[in-house]
């Protein structure tokens, strides 16, 4: 058999498509995305994977095929189109959370994290959000929900670090260690005021974490009353009792050796206490 041919057999035991034109391999990953394999080797083997778009002809003038890796196995290229497929999956969920496609997330408003884009949020509550991470774990389309209250003073520590570094910049200009350091204060503020999180489960049935989704809107309000922020100050620790008597037992063991030591003291050396008429022979 040749290196499509053993390519296609495990893609079909994996229950993908695939199709064989001249020297390239067509997989269909969406109606518009497919992965296409070059073969540029046949004894070693060998063959580039392109990524492109499953719906433009190669003459036309957009059509565009982008080298995204090189595969020299079966198992290589099973592994390829599998990280693809899931890759693919990870963008159409973020996707519908963002354009709310799902009626049953139709009241949020997801916008997507500045620093991760497989991190989206909306706010939920009175102070609240919800975080969703979507990402590829294992091979597999993974989504982490998180409900996160923020607490009530979230928004003043924005405008208290924003005023002091405009207040900073008037009076000199700050350097970049500076600037560096008023932010990490910042930061460790805010992580003080959003501690409180409730773990809502991973999940990779996309359809049951829509439901979820749509329960936590329904219940953040519930959920912001009860997690209320926990203060060691407020708890004293609890006095320790031994139950066992062991203290006891080491007041007994002290007076012991304090009687003993008496003893000592009270002894005195025999030649000492010898009765005169002993010396005097002696």
């Amino acid at each position: 058999m040749s290196f499509f041919e053993d390519i296609a057999a495990a893609l079909d035991a994996e229950g993908i498509e695939s199709r064989v034109n001249d020297d390239t391999m067509f997989v269909p990953i969406t109606s518009d995305l497919e992965i296409q394999f070059v073969e540029i080797d046949a004894l070693l083997p060998a063959a580039n994977v392109y990524i492109a778009a499953a719906d433009v002809d190669e003459d036309d003038e957009d059509f565009e095929a982008v080298l995204v890796s090189v595969v020299f196995s079966v198992e290589g290229a099973v592994e390829t189109v599998a990280r693809h497929v899931a890759t693919d999956q990870v963008i159409t969920v973020l996707r519908d959370l963002l354009e709310g496609t799902d009626e049953r997330i139709g009241e949020l408003e997801f916008y997507q994290d500045a620093l991760n884009a497989n991190l989206v949020r909306a706010e939920v509550g009175s102070n609240s959000e919800l975080q969703v991470l979507v990402e590829v774990l294992d091979g597999v389309p993974t989504a982490e929900v998180t409900f996160v209250a923020i607490g009530e003073s979230f928004e003043d520590l924005v405008d208290q670090a924003i005023s002091e570094l405009w207040e900073a910049d008037g009076e000199d200009m700050l350097s970049d260690e500076d600037r560096q350091k008023m932010f990490a204060e910042l930061s460790s503020d805010i992580e003080l005021e959003t501690d409180e999180m409730l773990d809502l489960g991973t999940f990779t049935d996309f359809d049951r974490l829509f439901d979820v989704l749509s329960l936590a809107a329904d219940h953040a309000e519930d959920w912001e009353e009860q997690l209320v922020p926990f203060d060691d100050e407020e708890f004293d620790e609890p006095e320790v009792y031994d139950i066992f008597g062991e203290d006891d037992f080491d007041e007994e063991d002290d007076e012991d050796e304090d009687d003993d030591e008496d003893f000592d003291d009270e002894s005195e050396d025999p030649e000492d206490v010898l009765p005169e008429s002993v010396e005097a022979s002696k």
